[in-house]
This record gives structure tokens, sequence and C-alpha cells, in this order.
């Protein structure tokens, strides 16, 4: 459990921070949003005390920080920045087990630890494992930094725009991975970010701060149903806000029964009655795919299957509506 009580940091007359609070649980994903210079990257720095606060106090398991050596404090964070920051003269595999060999893992450990985190970043150890940060591309590079990161099983991972310098498709690839790796390893993680999509697709509450404040702390389909302010609606955005939203409700928690839905054999199902068979979609779907999917197809509803490739329900867009209506 990370706490945050009344943190504060001043820069002579200007006070960047100012008087926040909140709590980081144990499992947690948290991300800091807002506009630039509102204060979010001094707050991570803070947590790791890159920077001293002017006042308040921050928390690790009731233990304050501030009676803890800067350098044994930061070996129980993984920070994980945009810039990357991995060490040109060492290989991938030196570079990840820094911290470990810190903390004075046996060599055995370290080199399981590293292997473990190539493999789960999609990084297989036989190619990557020696290879030098500047044969890899971009969003290998940062694959290495974030696993890194994590390599020693830190409290809290800090996150600083990660994977803000990378283009679109290798972005939101590397978010998907993240993700999926994060709730495998139940990972706890502060992620400071300007992306508010980025933010609803990571997190499982959203800080949104304003002039050095946190204005609403929220999981993200409260924050969009119910914005605290014409500030917080504003950074939201108002013309995809919908689309937001079905991005985070699954297909399986709005489908209905599967009625007179048949396989064709070809991976496709056809309706009884109906000339046209249609591509299924995931039970893994969002709402926004499903939505999607069922625009450009031109049809009312379209099946849902598992992994095995069995129908389990359908989707439409009567019950995708209705979602959405409870914003009203």
């Amino acid at each position: 459990m990370i706490t945050v009580e009344g943190l504060t940091k001043s820069f002579g007359p200007v006070r960047a921070v100012d008087g926040i609070s909140f709590e980081l649980a144990e499992g947690e994903a948290l991300a800091l949003i807002g506009p630039s210079g509102c204060g979010k990257s001094t707050t991570l720095r803070m947590i790791n005390r890159l920077i001293e606060p002017s006042a308040g106090r921050v928390l690790i398991d009731g233990v304050d920080t501030t009676g803890i050596p800067p350098a044994t404090l930061r070996l129980r964070m993984g920070y994980a920045i945009q810039g990357i920051g991995l060490f040109p003269h060492r290989t991938v595999a030196q570079n990840i087990a820094t911290v470990p060999r810190l903390l004075g893992w046996p060599r055995p450990r370290i080199a399981a630890r590293v292997a473990e985190l190539l493999e789960l970043f999609g990084l297989p150890p036989a190619i990557f494992a020696r290879k030098y940060p500047h044969e890899l591309s971009g969003g290998q590079q940062q694959r290495v930094g974030v696993a890194r990161a994590m390599a020693g099983k830190p409290a809290v991972l800090l996150m600083d725009e990660p994977f803000g310098a990378l283009d679109p498709i290798t972005r939101t690839r590397l978010q998907d991975e993240f993700l999926a790796i994060r709730r495998r390893m139940g990972t706890t993680v502060l992620l400071v970010t300007h992306d508010m999509d980025e933010a609803f697709k990571l997190a499982d509450r959203l800080a949104v701060m304003e002039r050095g404040r946190i204005v609403q702390l929220d999981a993200p389909e409260s924050l969009l149903r119910r914005p605290a302010s014409a500030f917080v609606e504003s950074l939201i955005g108002s013309e995809d806000r919908g689309l937001k939203l079905l991005s985070l409700a699954g297909v399986t928690a709005l489908m209905g029964p599967a009625m007179d839905w048949m396989p064709i054999g070809d991976g496709t199902f056809r309706k009884a009655g109906a000339n046209v068979s249609l591509a299924p979609l995931s039970a893994s779907a969002s709402l926004r795919e499903a939505a999607s999917r069922l625009v450009f197809a031109g049809v009312d509803e379209l099946p849902v299957i598992d992994e095995a490739g069995a129908i389990v329900g359908v989707i439409d867009m009567e019950r995708i509506i209705a979602f959405g209506g409870g914003s009203r």
C-alpha cells in the first residue's frame, strides 16, 4: 500500500504540487492525468525522492519514506520513463539485471528473472539477451526499459510517459502487452500520462490534476459518466466520450443468449433465415469493437465465440446503446 498525505512542492513562489493525497493499493494501477505543468511528473519524482517534497509525506506499507535512504528506496521502486535510459555499453540482459544485481541476488536467480521477463515481453533470450541497445528498434528498447524497471519485483512501478515517444501502432501493441503482464504479475503501478486513452486503458483509477491539485479521483467509467467539473469534462473530450466509455466494457458483460445462429464451417456463422454469413466477435472484444463491427457489417447483432470457437452469446446495438444511456 502506497499512501500519499498532503504532498506539496514549491519552487520559489510557485506551488507545483499543492497538498495532494491518495492511496494506491497493492496490485492497483493509478494514472496521474492532466495538462503539461499540472504537477504529474513532480509528484512521481517525490514518490521516489528524486525531488524532496516541501511538505507532506509518502508511506509504503505504513513506513514513512523519509526514514529510508533514497538509494535504498529507489531499489524498491521500478522507474520507467519516455527516454528509456538504457545503458548503451551493456547488453540487454545486463541492463535488465541492473537492480537485481544491486540487490545482491544470486546469479542463477538473476539469470532466471532476466529470461522470464524477456519471454514475457516477446524478446526471446537466445536472440536478444546479448544484443546492445543500439541494435534494437524503438519498441524493443522500450520493452527492455520496462522489463528492467520490473526486474527487482518492486513494491511499485513508477512510469512517466513510458510509451509517449513511440509510433501509434507500436504504442498500442506495447500497451496491450504491458496490461497483460501487469495483470499476470499483480504489479502495483503509478502512471503519469497526458494521453487520456492510455490512462483509461492501463489504469484502474485516474487522478485528474489541475494546477497542482487533484480535482477528481475516480474509476474510468465514473469519470466518463460523471465528470466533476467543466475542466475534467474538457480534458476527457466530448466528441468521442461515448466511444471511450464503450472501450471500458467487454461484450460478455452485455451479451444475450444466442438464438438460431449456426456455424457455416469456414469460421463464420449464419442466423436462421438470413442469406449472409458473418465473422463472429471474440469474447475478449470490447463494446467499442462490437459497435464498429455492427456498423460496418450493417447488421443488428453478431455472435460471440470463446477461445475454442464455440458460440457463447450475441451482442446487439440495442444493448450497447442502453449501456451508454447510463451516462444520462
